[in-house]
């Protein structure tokens, strides 16, 4: 009985040692190491070896997704079910033809498609390129610019036919970086200068969150929770501890992360460095989306800086890449997506400041937040809290688009009305166009009509009306669109970018947009469905994606 055991227990041995099913072929695993080099594989970095194939490639061979589940020693559903989560990689099968070499993402989401992006995809499409496809894509963070239209990595906004003609002929590119204030440029302003303070000990981790906390600086990627007290919560956790920057602004209309960090990408990474100063992390996770390519290579340059110039004083900080998924700028979808896995959102409680990345607490920050922790700590939580109207509190950065002469990011009072924000920084409508309705929001904070265009644009001051501020994207529509059209877009959206891990959400999405669709809404299981989805959703896309829905049937009848 001995040997047969010891057989048997060899045989399972020899089985752990594999994953099951197909085995990758020599040439696969050839192929796979050229890409990925001989180095031991960490899990965690999963969807980083996708990006790599699919850049490589322009599409994921079935093939390699094998040699790579071998390499890491997952099961290939694993490695599957991740790779067809995100809507950036193309799985290919052997007995599948790949995609075109090149692929246009036209964005269809509803700044856009008031541009004129509908027409812009139907002309592309009609030039029937066979060496390149036409894909229509939700929001890319370009809405002041749009139409938007993606080739590769190099992003067009506002695009036009004949520019996406040429660009298409030359091929793929490197992106264009923007113009921004480097290591060099910042320092001479007397950028880390707080940063070395709470170094040296002249300033203390302890005044640091106190003067957060009196400024009243709130989360601005849209929950507005108080960052003083989550950096406070953060520090009295045991370690170790990590630190997430959620820079995967997916709601549409939103636009001011892109903004800063193609400006002053240092004053976001020195309100970066001081959190980690603060709260201790093991290790520093940037999520960036992968909508803004040009921003990775910016992250990549500026850090590489900072070490050389011993700023980041030995302090692990890496850059993960998304990959086409809304649902990852939730908090805690971005931890498993970060983690390396599908990005589907936690149960809460407990939450990430107790259980976040690898089970530990875990600080998570957007950009924007962060961008203006050394201005507060420099100028005192005075300055900060001087700004405002109306009972606001702080400064807003205001991502505005559609029918204004002039969109973009307004950094304004907080609690700023829609009405002052037009004349006074958006130089009024746009030439013959009347304010008939706006979002104060994004796609998911609901939808006002013109008369409802006083209220005070801030946190607590939308919800009786059934809207929220959110991270302050601001989209101004007219007498020239149509607000059922403007939902169903906005739904259409949702029904896209939904996780799909619960019933509500996923079966709700598409059973409303099919209501949707109807020339005459059936108001009453309209109605049913949001309480549902609101109601039962595990996550605030469902729960918020009613919003515009009810908005339109409560005041655009």
């Amino acid at each position: 009985m001995d040997g047969i055991t010891t057989h048997i227990a060899a045989k399972r041995h020899q089985a752990r040692a594999l994953p099951r099913g197909r085995q990758a072929s020599p040439e696969d695993t050839a192929a796979l190491q050229a890409l990925l080099g001989a180095a031991p594989l960490r899990r965690d970095l999963l969807i980083e070896y996708l990006h790599v194939i699919q850049d490589a490639r322009g599409h994921l061979p079935a093939g390699l997704l094998v040699a790579l589940a071998e390499a890491m020693n997952l099961p290939l559903v694993e490695v599957y079910e991740t790779a067809s989560f995100y809507a950036h990689f193309d799985i290919v099968d052997a007995d599948e033809a790949p995609p075109p070499r090149l692929t246009l993402r036209v964005c269809d989401s509803l700044s856009c498609c008031m541009a004129g992006a509908d027409d812009l995809a139907q002309q592309l499409a009609a030039e029937n390129d066979p060496a390149c496809r036409v894909v229509r894509v939700p929001c890319m963070g370009q809405c002041d610019r749009a139409p938007a239209v993606a080739l590769g990595k190099n992003v067009f906004a506002p695009a036009s036919l004949e520019a996406l003609r040429t660009a298409r002929q030359a091929g793929d590119a490197a992106p264009v970086l923007p113009r921004y204030k480097a290591l060099a440029a910042y320092l001479a302003e007397g950028g880390y200068g707080v940063l070395r303070r709470l170094r040296q000990g002249s300033l203390a981790a302890e005044e640091v969150v106190a003067t957060l906390e009196q400024a009243g600086l709130r989360g601005l990627g849209g929950a507005g929770f108080p960052t003083g007290r989550k950096w406070r919560l953060l520090r009295q956790q045991p370690g170790p501890r990590y630190l997430a920057v959620n820079g995967d602004e997916g709601e549409p209309g939103t636009l001011k992360d892109r903004y800063y960090l193609e400006t002053d990408p240092h004053g976001f990474l020195e309100g970066l460095l001081i959190a980690a100063a603060v709260i201790e992390p093991a290790a520093v996770y940037i999520y960036l989306r992968d909508e803004y390519p040009a921003l990775h290579d910016v992250i990549a340059a500026e850090l590489a800086a900072l070490r050389a110039a011993g700023l980041l004083d030995g302090l692990p900080v890496e850059v993960r890449r998304g990959a086409g998924a809304y649902i990852c700028g939730e908090e805690s979808a971005m931890l498993e997506s970060i983690e390396g896995k599908r990005g589907l959102p936690r149960h809460k409680p407990p939450y990430p400041a107790e259980v976040g990345l690898w089970g530990r607490p875990t600080l998570i920050n957007n950009v924007e937040t962060l961008y203006w922790v050394p201005a507060i700590l420099d100028q005192g939580a005075a300055w900060w809290a001087s700004h405002g109207r109306h009972g606001g509190k702080g400064l807003r950065s205001y991502s505005v688009s559609g029918r204004v002469r002039l969109p973009g990011v307004k950094l304004a009072p907080a609690g700023i009305t829609l009405n002052e924000l037009i004349e006074e920084y958006c130089g009024g409508m746009a030439p013959g166009h009347v304010l008939r309705a706006y979002l104060p929001g994004g796609a998911s904070g609901g939808i006002l009509p013109a008369h409802l265009a006083d209220i005070p644009l801030d946190f607590g001051t939308l919800e009786k009306y059934g809207c929220f501020i959110g991270s302050a994207a601001v989209i101004v529509l007219s007498q020239q669109d149509d607000m059922q059209a403007a939902a169903l877009n906005l739904m259409r959206f949702f029904r896209h970018e939904s996780c799909g891990q619960c019933t509500p959400c996923r079966v709700g999405t598409e059973k409303a947009v099919a209501l949707m669709q109807a020339p005459d809404w059936d108001e009453a299981a309209l109605r049913s469905l949001a309480q549902v989805m609101r109601d039962a959703s595990i996550c605030g896309l469902g729960q918020a994606a009613p919003n515009p829905l009810l908005a339109v049937l409560e005041h655009f009848r």
